[in-house]
């Protein structure tokens, strides 16, 4: 072992505590990176190999009805290479344990293709049971994740209302489907009232009355540089029978749900690691600058005794590389803890063949690259200049600092503040570049706890303008096929109904200036009171009595504004086209919606007057006898119960949420605990001889840990409302990055969460004091005046 190695095994020795803290935050900015791309990587990993091996189609339509006739002309379609064909439908289902009916998503399976092992596209994989067998029994495999949330098991039975006829379903298995991989009717995941029920395709086209058709096809493509070209061709061939437009995997809603994680992934896995690897960077500058100022005499014996540059370099390169290679090690192992708490989170939302955690050795080359590198470059502008000095010039003491007034003093307020004051003032002034990068440590540390908190906060925004300003009933209720709006006076007639109205909802393309977008219209009456459309920045907006009000996402898509004429082409029934006003841009959170006036809305499509659906106000108390009768009505196919609905959401956003948040807590705790206690050491090593003296002068230990801590303090205050800012403006950028065409995240920051940030940081400030002052009050008076730096 050389004379240098010796040196840095006793530097580390004696920095122990700071090479410790340095370490953690390396840790953190390793852990993030590595665990959020590792589970990025598992993620992706599991759902490409679910998608390859299940055989899950690039191209899907849903449609009315078309004949299967129609299977020769697709399949005739150049870069087409498979066509399925299928009929899905939803209906009711009246489950043992549930007092109110959920909604089962009914799919056709060709069982001689099941039983031969030989599935088409969108191939399920069984988890439990036998798949289904025709015959008298009507037989069915359910989605795993709903039989699981309602404790169905193989052997279970259940009634089902399909077009209109009680039917008795045998369950016999349960699986997973690639089409599915996140079940939901359009929104957030909800396994409790939403599940997939497969059973015989023959059985299913004979109780719907769909012999020899179809109303959902998936194709499959020799390459994907035809996709644009086939989604062209096969809208011209279906558009006829009613569709919704034909859509790539990109825009199936369960796919791309799963991507938009996968973005998000990236955005968490990169932005915050970075923000913990940039102060790791600072604090070794600190330290090491610190330590090569105190060991300038070291340095130039060495120099005198032969080392060169290079070998005293090497030396501070490695303490660098030794704490940061313990933040690494650290890092690696916590990065583990990480993915695994989040990916169980992503098990409870997603539902693939199988999801298992693992970590590339792409990512540990990577995350060791970023921390060495920034290890390196903290490193080498602390040691720069020192180690370029002669021996000689070495061994001098460094100039004292050029003292001058401090601001205070020249604008003539010196007399009126206590000498401990101007001190703290001084030392602002003496170094201020490492003043204002302590409180910007700091103040990440508050932004970081700000953009792990508000999360819940904006969950909460959401909740409250979807579920209780948008959606004011408590019950939707779907119709089997459009009905007149008189039907509400029967809805009205049911045990416990308060109110009632109906509305309509249509698929429909907007043409504007040679472009054309799908989305969603909304006819609802004028006087609504029970489901409304909500400006999230203005509050409810009144039904134009004429003209159309547009979602921002939708105008942003294609480029509207108030007062332009747009195509509306009605994708189903009729498929009337007529050009309205856009007369309101709408800040909707979710989806590209718009809304107009219900018999509007009917006059234009030229289907008569009918309405889709009923929202409905219910007496919280009947509704056991509500349910009771609904479950007897065959008109309707699918319900929405509010509140069962909202508990679901709840649970999951809560549960993952929470996940997020307690992790980034922990992490800005460790970050500030990092950065306050490192400056406090850094400070006392620093200004020991100082306070030895002042000790000796008569000051009590209290007074001395004041004008040491007293800085720290004022740092940790100025941090906070900066931090509040920047907490605001991460959590902006992370929104930005993360929203889409289809979901426009708000940022809500509630007061709470700024407070409890910054409690949270000061807390941690705190006992990083504590941890310094103790140190203060070990101070050893006689050995500290002996030799001054």
């Amino acid at each position: 072992m050389t004379a240098l190695h010796t040196k840095l095994w006793r530097d580390l020795q004696r920095l122990w505590a700071q090479v410790l803290t340095i370490a953690v935050v390396v840790s953190i900015g390793v852990a993030g990176f590595v665990g959020m791309f590792s589970v990025h990587e598992s993620l992706k990993g599991s759902r490409d190999s679910f998608y390859q091996n299940n055989r899950l189609a690039d191209v899907f339509i849903h449609l009315k009805r078309a004949p299967v006739v129609l299977r020769d002309r697709l399949a005739a379609i150049e870069g087409v290479a498979e066509v399925q064909l299928s009929v899905v439908m939803d209906a009711q289902i009246a489950l043992p344990d549930a007092q109110a009916p959920v909604t089962g998503r009914f799919i056709g399976l060709d069982l001689a293709r099941v039983h031969e092992q030989r599935q088409g596209l969108n191939a399920l994989s069984l988890r439990s049971g036998r798949w289904p067998e025709s015959g008298h029994a009507l037989e069915a495999v359910v989605s795993d994740r709903f039989a699981v949330a309602r404790h169905l098991k193989p052997g279970d039975r259940v009634q089902a209302i399909l077009n209109g006829r009680l039917h008795n379903i045998h369950l016999v298995g349960t699986a997973v489907s690639p089409e599915y991989v996140f079940a939901s009717r359009g929104g957030a995941p909800d396994d409790r009232t939403f599940g997939i029920w497969w059973v015989d395709q023959e059985r299913m086209t004979q109780v719907f009355d769909m012999q020899g058709a179809f109303n959902q096809a998936s194709l499959r493509l020799h390459d994907l540089a035809w996709l644009q070209a086939v989604i062209e061709q096969t809208d011209h061939i279906l558009n006829a029978y009613g569709t919704r437009g034909a859509v790539g995997r990109d825009k199936q809603i369960s796919a791309r749900i799963v991507s938009d994680e996968l973005s998000q992934l990236k955005v968490m896995g990169t932005v915050l690691p970075s923000i913990f690897l940039a102060v790791s960077m600072f604090i070794l500058n600190v330290v090491v600058s610190r330590q090569v100022a105190t060991q300038r005499s070291q340095i130039a014996a060495l120099k005198a005794l032969g080392y060169d540059d290079r070998a005293i370099v090497r030396h501070y390169l490695g303490l660098a590389m030794v704490i940061t290679g313990l933040g690494l090690v650290a890092g690696l192992l916590l990065s583990r803890w990480i993915g695994l708490l989040v990916l169980d989170m992503y098990d409870a939302i997603f539902r693939f063949n199988q999801l298992a955690y693992g970590t590339t050795p792409w990512l540990v080359i990577a995350a060791a690259g970023v921390a060495l590198t920034a290890a390196i470059l903290g490193t080498w502008g602390a040691i720069r200049t020192v180690v370029r000095l002669k021996p000689a010039m070495a061994m001098q003491a460094p100039s004292p600092p050029t003292y001058q007034q401090t601001l205070i003093e020249r604008l003539g307020w010196g007399q009126h503040v206590s000498a401990g004051t101007l001190m703290v003032v001084r030392n602002f002034e003496r170094r201020p570049w490492r003043s204002v990068f302590t409180i910007t440590g700091i103040a990440l540390a508050v932004a970081l706890q700000i953009s792990g908190a508000f999360w819940l906060d904006a969950i909460a925004h959401i909740v409250d303008i979807q579920f209780r300003q948008t959606q004011r009933g408590n019950v939707v209720v779907n119709f089997q096929r459009p009905v007149d709006p008189s039907v509400v006076q029967e809805l009205k007639r049911l045990p416990g109904v308060i109110h009632a109205e109906p509305y309509r909802s249509e698929a429909v393309r907007l043409h504007w200036r040679g472009m054309a977008e799908d989305g969603n219209l909304l006819g609802l009456v004028g006087t609504t009171r029970l489901l409304r459309p909500v400006d999230e920045q203005r509050g409810p907006i009144r039904i134009p009595p004429q003209g159309l009000a547009v979602s921002w996402l939708w105008a942003k898509r294609l480029g509207l504004q108030v007062g332009d004429q747009v195509e509306v082409e009605f994708r189903m029934w009729h498929q009337a086209r007529a050009t309205v006003e856009v007369v309101e841009i709408v800040h909707t959170l979710m989806d590209k919606q718009a809304f107009m006036d219900f018999a509007t809305l009917n006059t234009l499509s030229r289907d008569g007057s009918v309405a889709s659906e009923a929202t409905l106000h219910v007496d919280p108390l009947a509704m056991g006898a509500f349910w009771q009768a609904v479950k007897q009505a065959p008109l309707i196919t699918a319900v929405f119960d509010k509140a069962a609905s909202l508990a679901s959401f709840q649970e999951t956003t809560s549960k993952s949420m929470g996940v997020f948040s307690s992790i980034l807590t922990l992490f800005a705790v460790a970050m500030a605990v990092g950065i306050v206690y490192n400056a406090a050491r850094i400070s006392l090593s620093e200004r020991a001889w100082e306070l030895a003296s002042l000790r000796v002068l008569g000051m009590t230990r209290a007074e001395v840990s004041v004008l040491l801590l007293g800085q720290l303090a004022t740092e940790l205050l100025l941090a906070l409302p900066l931090g509040a800012a920047a907490g605001w403006g991460l959590a902006t950028v992370l929104m930005r990055l993360m929203s889409s065409d289809n979901i426009d995240f708000p940022v809500i920051i509630a007061p709470s969460t700024y407070a409890w940030a910054a409690l949270i940081v000061l807390a941690a400030g705190m006992v990083s004091a504590l941890l310094v002052r103790r140190k203060i009050d070990q101070l050893d008076l006689v050995a500290v005046l002996k030799v001054r730096e």
